[in-house]
């Protein structure tokens, strides 16, 4: 960040005051591409679409499959099929299943 706002105020591509954040997405990321939700096959997910799919918006359970523009999530034991140009935001819930597998990529490196 400190590198990011000395070229910046060299630049000064913005006009006017800002505040400058940098950050990590964390182990609960938000999920945004189709490889986003492939990558996390089998692990709890947050949902939340544009307008009602199946008589709701939101949808919180175990992300079952990613494929053909379309994301598939079990909340408790229903299987939900939500297009994946209908999702507003989702993100990962963060279980112990999750930060395992952050923990054994970040030793692996």
């Amino acid at each position: 960040s400190r590198m990011s706002s000395a070229l910046l105020d060299v630049e000064d591509p913005i006009s006017g005051a800002y505040h400058l954040e940098v950050s990590s997405p964390g182990i609960d990321r938000p999920l945004v591409s189709m490889e986003d939700f492939e990558a996390y096959i089998g692990h709890q997910a947050k949902l939340e679409s544009h307008g009602l799919i199946e008589g709701r918006k939101r949808f919180k359970g175990e992300l079952i499959s990613a494929e053909d523009g379309q994301v598939s999530i079990d909340v408790d034991g229903q299987h939900y099929t939500v297009p994946h140009a209908a999702i507003a935001h989702a993100q990962l819930v963060l279980t112990d299943a999750l930060i395992a597998l952050h923990e054994a990529k970040r030793k692996t490196g």
